[in-house]
């Protein structure tokens, strides 16, 4: 963290924008004066155009305190200033956040790391949990359940740290394609007898319209291995061994990964990891799981928080769609007209889908703010950029996702140079526009975090001050685990009340009640499947700027050695990747370690753009569309198709 928090690129006075946006060129300037412009132009703005003309981006920055949270204090701010156009879900879990409610009338369906102790199979499924965590406990659990002899199966593109360290099987599978894996297993397991008809009956609904469609009763087309092979890529073989093992063992605990949803119908994946659990009996018990989002979805431990006013403008788009909404506005068939961006804890042009597109975006708006560590790319994009503390430089309460847990985040040093917390900043601007009473409540940092401690259920206040750590009392929680011991009593808000692997209310999104397979199709012109992965060393674009966690891990395209050969690349190789969206020049690494037919790029890479266009950094989301999956409008990264030519 030194590296971060003492880097000679840290902020250290407020910006003020003087040459044209994405330029570099900009001036020092005092905090009152900064501050003064920006409250000038915020009211500016919505006289002119009302609130709903400003733009809330951000949050996955400080995401996880109790009062420094970048989300929360920015709604709070902009929703006592009257309102704004909100942005709804998140480039993480849109599609799995919006499906499974429709199945389970909840989205509070996932484990405690330590019911893992009584798990006998882990199936981890795009989960890459090594590099990736899936809520901070889960790999030491994981390790702990290997070492008592349970076998982890890893289903993913390629052969990852998680593969490589805990895996006893990695099953390949193209991106994009996992519900025909599913369904083939599934298949096979009807075939073999391997699911538990007495679970299906008892506490699921419209299992046997699924049923007769993998039997092929609706299509003429079975799903078996071998029609599945066909489109996933995974052999048959393989597939039907992965599930006579799963059929067999129970319970197992099948963990999906947000890889698998992050996709062109990524919303059936979800829907086809869950009846796979409750097939096979899985949901409810002790070392099962849901097959649903198994992190940070079931409640944290009680404590405070900063809380957020209504939004008086009522008007919300999809965040995945945020760019689209900026430049098409109403005529494009979005509820505003945006003319002003305030960014939070957000490098929005780098990890927004399409960054040419995101960048026109912060060209069109009238006003830009945002709060920063560093000149990220979005920043470099912005009218103000005002330097913020890290968690080293204050107080908090952290409430983890995937953890049934609380933590203490103690202020260790004094902030450097001139920066100030997202709140101090948020409350001047208030003071300047006539509304910090409301904003602040007349309190300050160490009021609000006393007030979050007095309303926690923690009852030794002492010693969580101590130690810093507050565990909840029931540490072995299974979602939906009142419902399995007594459906009668303790029905799911579905419809019927049961699982619904067949659901009415879904079917009037516009798409099929039961599961269906859609994929993108690979074509002549774009015939290899992209996957854009986090990097084991950042934290999407986080530290990207910071030479020491760049020279850990080698930036470039992962390509399989067939399609290298035939494209006379060798390893180390100057190669262009072509999408419909951009054009990337970066380094090729061949290596067996990715299918063929895949390549891979590590997302949060900051762009480098030459006067045609094309990136020479290796930013993964040049390549990336922003039409999203549906009906959730989520993320569909891993649904890009390339090709990749020698230099």
């Amino acid at each position: 963290m030194g590296r971060v928090q003492y880097s000679p690129d840290r902020l250290k006075k407020p910006l003020l924008r003087e040459g044209e946006r994405g330029s570099g060129k900009f001036k020092e300037s005092s905090w009152s004066a900064a501050l003064d412009y920006v409250a000038e132009n915020l009211i500016k703005i919505r006289e002119k155009y009302g609130n709903a003309s400003i733009i809330r981006l951000g949050g996955s920055g400080a995401c996880n305190g109790a009062l420094h949270n970048t989300s929360s204090l920015t709604k709070r701010f902009l929703s006592c200033l009257g309102g704004f156009t909100e942005t709804y879900s998140n480039y993480s879990s849109a599609a799995a956040q919006y499906t499974t409610p429709y199945i389970f009338g909840t989205n509070e369906v996932g484990i405690d790391p330590n019911t893992l102790e009584y798990t006998n199979l882990i199936i981890l499924w795009g989960a890459n949990i090594v590099d990736n965590r899936l809520g901070v406990p889960f790999e030491s659990k994981i390790r702990k359940a290997k070492s008592r002899g349970v076998k982890v199966i890893v289903i993913d593109p390629r052969r990852t740290t998680t593969v490589k360290s805990l895996a006893d099987k990695w099953v390949p599978i193209y991106p994009g394609t996992d519900v025909s894996l599913m369904m083939a297993v599934l298949f096979i397991l009807l075939k073999e007898d391997l699911v538990d008809r007495k679970f299906i009956k008892k506490y699921s609904y419209g299992f046997e319209d699924l049923e007769n469609f993998l039997y092929g009763d609706i299509d003429g087309i079975q799903k078996s291995p071998e029609w599945a092979e066909k489109i996933c890529g995974t052999p048959s073989e393989i597939i039907i061994d992965l599930a006579l093992v799963y059929g067999r063992t129970h319970p197992t605990a099948l963990i999906p990964g947000l890889s698998i949803q992050r996709t062109i119908g990524g919303e059936e994946a979800i829907r086809m990891s869950i009846t796979l659990q409750t097939a096979t009996g899985n949901i409810g018990v002790l070392g099962g799981s849901t097959g649903a989002l198994t992190w940070g979805t079931l409640p944290s431990p009680k404590i405070g928080s900063i809380s957020i006013p209504l939004n008086h403008t009522g008007i919300s788009i999809p965040v995945y769609r945020w760019a689209d909404a900026i430049l098409e506005g109403k005529k494009g068939g979005f509820p505003s007209e945006i003319k002003a961006i305030y960014n939070v804890g957000g490098n929005f042009i780098v990890q927004g889908s399409d960054v040419k597109k995101n960048i026109k975006a912060f060209q069109k708006v009238e006003f830009s703010v945002c709060h920063e560590h560093f000149l990220t790319t979005t920043a470099n994009y912005c009218d103000v950029v005002f330097p913020t503390t890290t968690f080293l430089e204050r107080d908090d309460f952290l409430i983890p996702d995937g953890g049934n847990y609380l933590l203490l985040s103690k202020q260790a040093i004094n902030p450097i140079h001139e920066v100030k917390n997202d709140y101090e900043i948020f409350r001047e601007i208030s003071k300047r526009i006539g509304f910090e009473k409301e904003f602040s409540e007349g309190k300050n940092e160490e009021d609000w975090l006393s007030e979050f401690l007095e309303y926690s259920e923690i009852i030794d206040r002492k010693e969580f001050l101590n130690t810093g750590v507050y565990w909840g009392k029931n540490q072995y929680r299974v979602g939906l685990s009142d419902f399995i011991k007594d459906p009668l009593n303790n029905p799911l808000q579905t419809p019927s009340g049961k699982i619904e692997i067949k659901s009415e209310n879904y079917a009037r999104t516009g798409f099929s009640a039961i599961p269906s397979l859609r994929i993108m199709e690979i074509n002549q012109k774009y015939p290899l499947r992209l996957i854009t992965p986090k990097s084991r060393y950042r934290v999407n674009s986080q530290n990207y700027n910071i030479k020491w966690f760049r020279e850990r891990e080698n930036q470039g395209l992962w390509i399989n050695i067939y399609d290298a050969e035939t494209r006379k690349i060798k390893d180390g190789d100057k190669i262009c990747i072509k999408s419909v969206q951009g054009i990337i020049h970066t380094n090729a690494i061949v290596t067996e370690e990715i299918m063929k037919g895949v390549v891979c790029l590590l997302e949060g890479v900051w762009p480098s753009l030459n006067s045609e266009g094309i990136d020479l950094a290796g930013s993964a989301n040049i390549l990336t569309s922003t039409e999203p999956t549906l009906p959730s409008h989520g993320s569909r990264t891993h649904s890009t198709l390339v090709q990749v030519k020698k230099i």
